[in-house]
């Protein structure tokens, strides 16, 4: 339950972030036994590039603390959202640190807002939404995929955030969101492959005096029929962006000092 505060030490049932360089980090549940394939209950060793990692060891231990390996060491962290998108299993595509914080500063995303997202996914950006939220706002997130719903519920659950999010299975194009959210919620984040089907639905679930809506499309097509439905629903100060990383990179270039002393003297 290592999301839902901020903790000195490691408690078994933790998820906790295993870093071991900035491309090999490993999300682990800290469980001192698990179940094999056969059902039968084992030790539970985590495999790493580095060497096995015996995960009862962790129990108890400061976290920040360094994890001597058979091939090198470790660090062991608390998760967070950040690390938690980079290690998370992948049940769909995710929408990565970058647009996740341009999309939280364009809702207007603070404590105590209420959030309708849908599509759950991977529940990537769900973690940063109740983060945001917390501790007296919730989120209530949508997938059309039951399969996906439940995993989302027991990780939420697992990483002790349940309080603050509901999920439900259902098609929010078809169907819209449920009826006792009309009118309640200050966002509405879609991430669908027809997000204009669903602008009616956000239109009503917005609170009366006004709230914010944002899309999220990988394709210009689907930003440009969402747009358009937009318009048509009465939205204003539509915009669209794209958010792009760029590295500055410092460089030491010498430029030769001109001679000058030509312009002093009158051409004849």
């Amino acid at each position: 339950m290592s999301f839902a505060d901020h903790k000195k030490f490691i408690d078994e049932g933790d998820t906790v972030i295993l870093y071991c360089t900035v491309s090999k980090m490993y999300a682990i549940d800290v469980l001192s036994q698990i179940r094999n394939k056969k059902g039968d209950m084992i030790e539970n060793v985590f495999q790493t590039d580095f060497g096995a990692l015996k995960v009862k060891t962790l129990i108890g231990q400061q976290y920040g603390s360094k994890v001597e390996l058979s091939k090198g060491w470790c660090f062991v962290l608390q998760a967070t959202p950040e690390l938690w998108t980079q290690t998370l299993p992948h049940r769909t595509q995710i929408i990565y640190t970058p647009d996740i914080s341009m999309i939280l500063f364009q809702l207007d995303i603070k404590p105590g807002s209420v959030v309708i997202e849908s599509g759950t996914g991977s529940g990537s950006l769900s973690h940063y939404f109740i983060r945001a939220v917390k501790p007296t706002g919730h989120l209530h997130t949508f997938d059309f995929h039951e399969g996906r719903t439940q995993q989302a519920r027991d990780e939420f659950k697992s990483h002790g955030i349940d309080n603050f999010v509901t999920v439900y299975h259902r098609d929010v194009c078809e169907l819209g969101f449920k009826d006792e959210l009309n009118g309640c919620a200050d966002a509405v984040f879609l991430d669908l492959p027809a997000p204009q089907i669903a602008v009616p639905h956000a239109l009503k679930a917005l609170k009366d005096s006004g709230g914010r809506f944002c899309s999220f499309s990988p394709c210009i097509e689907q930003s440009q029929r969402c747009c358009e439905a937009l318009a048509l629903h009465g939205f204003v100060e539509i915009q669209s962006m794209e958010i792009l990383q760029i590295e500055d990179v410092v460089k030491i270039k010498t430029i030769p000092v001109l001679d000058l002393e030509f312009v002093k003297h009158k051409v004849s």
